[in-house]
């Protein structure tokens, strides 16, 4: 018998030792309370589905899926697509992207589900796809939100509200909007493990151990090797992130070293040539760090920073042709 009826009963045998009602009575009496003090159930994220035509959009609305403002593919030609999604007991916890076929291997491995359908279907560029993941471990947090952007205008008040930003560009590689998805979970979430790498080698053991993946490389158009950084969430405060840098020189790395923050070890900038770039975090510290991501977009160098934002100055891309690449995070 569930605890919630039990101390039901003792209070409704009190009235009856009374009242001398019935036990008929007495059960019909424990049932009412009980349906009448019952909590609902909390409502998650449990599906995601993407449209890329009228008849998509009729066919997911016809099986209760709810659509999300924003074209995914505004400002990039063909036609709309949007995303949707459905809610239910079991969360969807964790969300990425995959624009190549090394970084979807890791997800197909570590179970994460495929929305089969190409974003970038129609108007050029790599295929593009979405995943997700419904995880309950240590480091996964129920979403409850789920949001779109298409223009960087205000995007940085977001985190303010409690959004957390998905990294890649959802027109990556095609002309058009700067597209993101935005989350919210059920608790804040905190950065409380910082790693990186150069190959596809340990994706699935990261993705099984709780990481996201920062969903844009870190060489993007410099030709050197796949570099990508990862990070883990928790709720506790005490366990996060205070403190993050970036090293482009050898002086820095040793500065650095000399103020115990942990390095690591992944040249973001290997297979490009020039000085080895690094990241490094401390745990030592007042503010916890709540977001950590990759800008890309010019036009939100400068908002970004006006929003509370702490923007790496230091380009992660300097002295090659590849994209300026900022590190940003949110305290």
């Amino acid at each position: 018998m569930p605890h919630s009826i039990s101390v039901l009963y003792i209070y409704a045998a009190d009235l009856w030792s009374v009242q001398q009602t019935s036990a008929h009575q007495l059960t019909s009496y424990c049932l009412s309370l009980a349906v009448s003090t019952h909590e609902p159930t909390m409502s998650y994220i449990s599906e995601l589905d993407v449209s890329l035509d009228k008849n998509e959009e009729k066919n997911l609305k016809m099986r209760g899926f709810d659509v999300i403002d924003g074209n995914l593919n505004e400002g990039a030609g063909g036609c709309a697509s949007h995303l949707w999604s459905k809610h239910g007991p079991l969360a969807i916890t964790k969300v990425q992207v995959s624009f190549n076929e090394e970084m979807a291997n890791g997800l197909i491995k570590a179970g994460y589900k495929k929305i089969n359908k190409d974003l970038n279907a129609g108007v050029g560029g790599s295929p593009l796809y979405l995943w997700y993941s419904q995880g309950s471990g240590e480091f996964d947090t129920p979403i409850v939100d789920i949001n779109v952007t298409t223009d960087s205008a205000n995007e940085a008040q977001k985190f303010g509200f409690g959004w957390e930003r998905v990294t890649c560009d959802l027109n990556r590689g095609v002309c058009g909007n700067w597209i993101h998805l935005w989350l919210k979970r059920e608790k804040e979430t905190y950065i409380c493990d910082v790693t990186a790498t150069d190959s596809f080698g340990s994706d699935i053991d990261l993705f099984k151990n709780g990481y996201i993946r920062l969903d844009e490389d870190t060489n993007r158009g410099a030709r050197g090797a796949s570099v990508f950084i990862w990070y883990r969430q928790t709720t506790d405060p005490e366990k996060a992130v205070k403190e993050i840098q970036v090293s482009v020189k050898a002086d820095q790395y040793l500065e650095y070293q000399q103020q115990n923050y942990d390095p690591v070890v992944v040249d973001l900038k290997k297979g490009t040539g020039g000085n080895q770039v690094f990241l490094w975090y401390k745990k030592e510290g007042s503010s916890p760090m709540k977001a950590i991501g990759l800008l890309l977009n010019k036009d939100a160098f400068e908002e970004y920073p006006k929003a509370g934002f702490k923007l790496v100055k230091r380009n992660l891309n300097e002295g090659n042709s590849g994209w300026v690449e900022h590190l940003y995070f949110y305290q």
